[in-house]
């Protein structure tokens, strides 16, 4: 699969649940995460989409790290199974 395909699956499984979901981009900075999740109670993270058996760049490793380090919640996602379960897990299901 595609990681357009497994993102837009994903995307519509957390919008179903209720959480916002933002396209994320940052003119001033390269390589963050592609989109950013609002659950219903406020939690904010993020979730890098990778085609099955793809791997971060170093500059997104960097970046996800930079985020982690601060108690932000980063995803890296390559299947839909494992997407739906992360967003059920930042549902607190």
């Amino acid at each position: 699969m595609l990681e357009k395909e497994i993102e837009k699956k994903v995307c519509d499984y957390a919008k179903e649940k209720g959480h916002l979901v933002y396209k994320f981009t940052s003119p001033n900075r390269a390589s963050v995460p592609d989109r950013m999740f609002v659950a219903d109670d406020g939690d904010i993270y993020f979730i890098e989409f990778k085609a099955p058996g793809k791997t971060l760049t170093p500059a997104q490793d960097r970046e996800k790290n930079k985020l982690s380090g601060r108690g932000v919640s980063v995803f890296v996602v390559s299947d839909v199974t494992h997407g739906k379960s992360v967003i059920d897990f930042m549902s607190g299901q």
